[in-house]
């Protein structure tokens, strides 16, 4: 029981990431673009998820129909134990 400690209720925030696409307006998402693609890939090629990645819903979409893409013409490599 600990009545008397705050650090229990102290929770971390963190500052919320915001999506790079949406800040600079210039940055397009292509697929053909792989090494801006592999910045939302993992090292087991597994598409980042957007609470990581900080992109919003529009943009991460996007994402990862380019990543899809690219993967399809073997610009980037498709997860599996093979990777």
């Amino acid at each position: 029981m600990s009545v008397g400690r705050s650090d229990d209720r102290r929770r971390h925030f963190s500052r919320r990431k915001v999506c790079r696409f949406c800040v600079d307006k210039n940055q397009k998402i292509d697929y053909k673009d792989a090494r801006l693609l592999r910045l939302f890939i993992s090292e087991r090629a597994k598409i980042v998820p957007r609470r990581i990645s900080g992109n919003c819903a529009r943009h991460q979409r996007l994402v990862m129909t380019a990543i899809k893409r690219a993967r399809n013409i073997a610009l980037l490599p498709v997860g599996g134990p093979h990777v």
